[in-house]
């Protein structure tokens, strides 16, 4: 009887090895799955949103096109202009959804 039930807490023992093994390689797929490559996106949107420079093309979230007249740095607010009336508005950077302008990179 002694014997069995050894038997038997060696067994839980590795039952519960294997389920914390599980639990790390299904933390570990999601990780590079799911919160990774968002990382990598958000990093590459941000570094998109701190390029833009006055004269660009730009689009943002709301669907808005215009062209960058002027940028606040102290408030992360850019004056845009658009239309064939030049309409001024101001928006934030997060607001900007991408920049038509490409630019040779200079290195």
């Amino acid at each position: 009887m002694n014997l069995f039930l050894a038997n038997e807490s060696a067994t839980s023992a590795g039952g519960i090895g294997l389920t914390v093994l599980y639990m790390v390689v299904i933390f570990g797929v999601f990780y590079f799955l799911l919160i990774r490559p968002q990382q990598k996106k958000r990093k590459k949107e941000d570094k998109m949103r701190s390029s833009v420079q006055i004269g660009d093309n730009i689009t943002t979230i709301g669907g808005i096109v215009g062209r960058v007249v002027g940028i606040k740095e102290d408030s992360d607010i850019l004056i845009i202009e658009t239309g064939t009336d030049r309409a001024k508005m101001k928006i934030k950077k997060w607001a900007i959804g991408s920049v038509d302008t490409i630019h040779e990179e200079t290195e």
